[in-house]
């Protein structure tokens, strides 16, 4: 499979994921990230003729999935943070229980679907009196019943490192995977978050390669505040961070995720691809 361009149904959320599913492939996007969350496939409340007709409507546009996106969690609608919470180091077992079981019926949706990886959260954030130590051994105990249900499945857990949550940078990941030491356990590298958290995508990527499973891109400002913006608003150098994923990871999706583009996903979508596609012209890199 050569350099691929999906874009993320999470920016659809006003409408059923059928519908989305027609318009991403409408726009020449070759996959789609699919969102386990409502509207589109909360896992625990997806009837068999969901499933199905998700899986008629990706035949009719031909769309392969890129990836499910078990990070975000808007069904449990925490007052505390709406889009993903409950984490997966909450001082709470009986709340974090909440994530862990989730991430297991993705893991099993994703099987079920053909979808090779599922994407989460890198922990959550550090409570008030709690430690990084705590929260990563927290972390560790939880994860780990999950990747052995990813191995029964055949698809591989992603770690989505993000600004403000325990695993920020690459390094942070590499510990911690080292730690882990399982082998369906990968990387979701997100090039706007490196880009927050001041590491230079395009030189992470030869580092990471033998993590990385899937890929994000957003543009961000060059304040590297995390808000994520469509390619070609930011700061991000995308020719760069294109030579480089030809180089080193080539046969990979590379996933387009505007979540704050939701009063207006089509413009977003039609935008960030032809940034995209000029951008690896550019780089000479080709996007099949």
């Amino acid at each position: 499979m050569p350099l691929s361009l999906a874009f993320s149904s999470n920016a659809y959320l006003d409408v059923p994921v059928e519908q989305a599913i027609r318009r991403i492939a409408g726009f020449g996007y070759r996959g789609i990230e699919l969102l386990a969350d409502v509207p589109h496939a909360w896992p625990a409340g997806l009837l068999g003729v969901q499933k199905e007709a998700i899986r008629r409507a990706l035949d009719d546009a031909g769309l392969v999935i890129s990836n499910i996106n078990a990070f975000m969690m808007n069904a449990i609608a925490d007052p505390r943070q709406p889009y993903w919470h409950p984490g997966w180091t909450d001082p709470d077992p009986h709340y974090r229980a909440i994530r862990r079981e989730h991430t297991k019926r993705a893991l099993r949706l994703a099987a079920e679907l053909g979808a090779r990886t599922i994407s989460t959260e890198p922990g959550g954030e550090l409570q008030p009196g709690q430690s990084r130590d705590q929260a990563a051994d927290i972390f560790y105990d939880e994860i780990m019943p999950v990747l052995d249900v990813a191995a029964e499945v055949g698809v591989t857990l992603l770690i989505e490192p993000e600004p403000g949550l325990l695993i920020e940078k690459f390094g942070e990941y590499l510990e911690f995977a080292e730690r882990v030491n399982h082998p369906s356990l990968g990387l979701n590298f997100d090039i706007g978050h490196a880009y927050c958290v001041s590491e230079d995508p395009a030189e992470w990527v030869p580092r990471m390669k033998a993590h990385t499973r899937h890929y994000h891109f957003e543009d961000i400002a060059a304040t590297r505040v995390h808000h994520h913006l469509v390619p070609g608003e930011g700061a991000i150098d995308f020719d760069g961070v294109f030579r480089a994923i030809a180089a080193h990871t080539p046969d990979i999706w590379v996933t387009v995720e505007l979540y704050p583009y939701r009063a207006k996903p089509d413009e977003a979508a039609q935008a960030a691809r032809t940034h995209l596609l000029a951008s690896a012209a550019r780089a000479g890199v080709a996007i099949g």
